[in-house]
This record gives C-alpha cells, structure tokens and sequence, in this order.
C-alpha cells in the first residue's frame, strides 16, 4: 500500500497501515451523507505473538463534532498475529460533513499476558465535495 492517502505509525514494533477511500455510491451529498471504507493492515514486526483485544476510534467530522467507538477486536475478530505476520481488514465510518478525520488506539497482548496500546495513525477522510482537505 503506498497510495498517495496511505498513513502508517509503528508502535512497539506493531506497524498499523490505512488506506481510506471514499464511497461515492453509498454517500448521498444533498442529504448530508457522506461514506468511506478504510483498509487496514496490522503487521507484527516483533519477536512476541500479539492478539489484538480492543479497538478504541475516534472519528472527528469536519464541524470538530467526536464520536468514540469501542469495543472488542475488530470485525467481530481478535486476531492472533506471530511475529512476522498480518492481519488486514475493511471496514467504514458515515458522516454527516464532507470530510473528517479518524485515529485511535489497539489494545494488544502478548503471549506472555502484558498489555499494550498500538496508535492508529489519525488519517483525513476527505470527499469531492469539501471546500479543501484537513491536512
């Protein structure tokens, strides 16, 4: 993934990589809907098994309104990465403004049972119909 709208942030050798796309034929801009997918890639560059337990979003929309999510793995998974492996998913987020940002935290475990955060990198939601991008 190396698009031009690719955002990546490593933390404690857990390397998390978004890739978010507009849906234009979800979205519905007269009536304030606008839709994206974003596609993400967890990589375990460690020496540790790591299970991803929680997901903590925050989803900012382009009037600074915040919606919090969280909740138990990600779609409906708590996936088990050894070192050297991935986990990829897609998933999607509606707002009622026509760009926004997201970020947020995983929750990871050992093998060993320790707890860590991993950052999800914050990443511009921006639609064809918004006066400029955030960043």
């Amino acid at each position: 993934m190396s698009a031009p709208n690719t955002y990546a942030e490593t933390t404690s050798a857990i390397t998390i990589t978004v890739e978010p796309f507009y849906l234009d034929e979800q979205s519905e801009p007269s009536n304030g809907h606008f839709v994206w997918a974003y596609h993400v890639r967890i990589e375990n560059n460690g020496t540790d098994t790591v299970q991803l337990m929680t997901r903590h979003w925050r989803i900012i929309d382009s009037l600074g309104n915040v919606q919090e999510v969280r909740g138990e793995g990600v779609i409906g998974e708590q996936p088990v990465l050894p070192p050297g492996k991935s986990f990829e998913y897609t998933s999607g987020t509606p707002l009622s403004t026509p760009s926004g940002i997201m970020n947020g935290t995983y929750q990871m475990e050992t093998d060993h049972g320790k707890s860590f955060d991993v950052i999800i990198p914050t990443f511009s939601l921006d639609s064809p119909y918004q006066g400029g991008q955030i960043h």
